[in-house]
């Protein structure tokens, strides 16, 4: 009887990280932290304004992690649009998987209808990376929990929190007593899991109104910074009209020194201006938008997420879990 042999074929799971424009940097970051280079990826804008992708080398069977933060004023729709361009040309260049690395989600805070005849274009962008062919999407500490039900995939929620109550753990304040401040009432379960870290922080609210989009008035403050330090918490800083009214609400109330902390440092229009002229101590953000700091910005820190995202990255590429990252903080609730 003849012998017989079988050809047993085994695959390598590969893993290839791409940036889109929004941010490169912060792309580069990840990949040195995994220890493999950004992978290439030809992207124009042609004359007419269409956006162009094409990978350098094939992706064929890898398992594809695109870093695009569409923020940019001016640019955010064009680099969202650049995002579903990398997907779907990933996806018809027969990548495993597509994961849609997107740590600050555009038009997060268009999440429900606010009044007759609104979009609620958060679910509408769920809805295109779904259709463009991401198989997952990453992000980090949405502008609310109910996004993640706008996706029939999986999302995967990070958190930069832990790292930012961390930074004022550990610096010098002579003693003096930390109050965490959320600018809203809706920001409060974030003020919470910020003095999870800082088990002597008080708490504080400022309530506000919004008499149109992009500005906000302070209206009412529940708690007692009167010597105190007091931080101020947010998911994101844009305009920044919100955190210098609150700072100064802050101020009038007696707080010894104002402090501001977020995750996403849109800073469009006078943000800068205002936080320059401000009396704010220090405004610390983190690195999912590429944040330019110029000359006169003394009072704006930048700390790198690239490690989280990194770590995260890795758990996903290896089926591990995310939430035991985070030690369950990730959750939205």
């Amino acid at each position: 009887m003849a012998n017989s042999t079988s050809c047993i074929y085994t695959t390598q799971k590969r893993l290839m990280v791409f940036a889109g424009r929004s941010n490169p940097a912060l792309g580069r970051r990840i990949a040195e932290k995994l220890g493999i280079e950004l992978g290439g990826v030809l992207l124009k804008t042609f004359a007419n304004g269409e956006l162009y992708a094409r990978f350098d080398e094939s992706i064929r069977g890898a398992d594809v992690f695109i870093v695009q933060s569409p923020s940019g004023v001016g640019r955010l729709n064009d680099e969202v649009m650049e995002l579903l361009i990398m997907i779907q040309a990933a996806k018809l260049a027969s990548a495993r998987r597509v994961t849609a690395v997107t740590p600050y989600y555009p038009y997060a805070r268009q999440d429900k209808k606010s009044a007759a005849r609104e979009p609620i274009t958060a679910r509408l962008m769920a809805t295109l990376l779904e259709a463009a062919g991401a198989d997952r999407v990453l992000s980090m500490d949405l502008h609310q929990g109910q996004i993640q039900g706008f996706f029939q995939i999986p999302v995967d929620h990070m958190t930069a929190v832990p790292m930012l109550a961390d930074y004022f753990k550990y610096k010098h304040f002579g003693g003096r007593p930390i109050v965490g401040v959320s600018a809203d009432a809706g920001g409060v379960k974030l003020v919470k899991r910020f003095n999870h870290h800082l088990p002597e922080a008080g708490l504080a609210v400022l309530t506000k109104a919004r008499p149109e989009h992009n500005k906000a008035e302070t209206l009412h403050f529940i708690g007692d910074v009167d010597g105190k330090i007091a931080v101020v918490v947010d998911d994101m800083i844009d305009t920044a009209g919100s955190i210098i009214s609150a700072v100064e609400t802050l101020y009038a109330k007696g707080a010894y020194e104002v402090y501001v902390t977020a995750t996403h440092a849109i800073f469009s229009g006078p943000a800068r201006e205002r936080i320059r002229e401000s009396r704010v101590k220090e405004v610390v953000v983190t690195d999912t938008l590429e944040v330019q700091l110029e000359p006169d910005d003394k009072k704006i820190t930048v700390l790198s997420v690239a490690d989280t995202l990194a770590n995260t990255i890795k758990n996903v590429f290896e089926d591990e879990s995310v939430s035991e990252l985070f030690a369950g903080e990730n959750q939205l609730f």
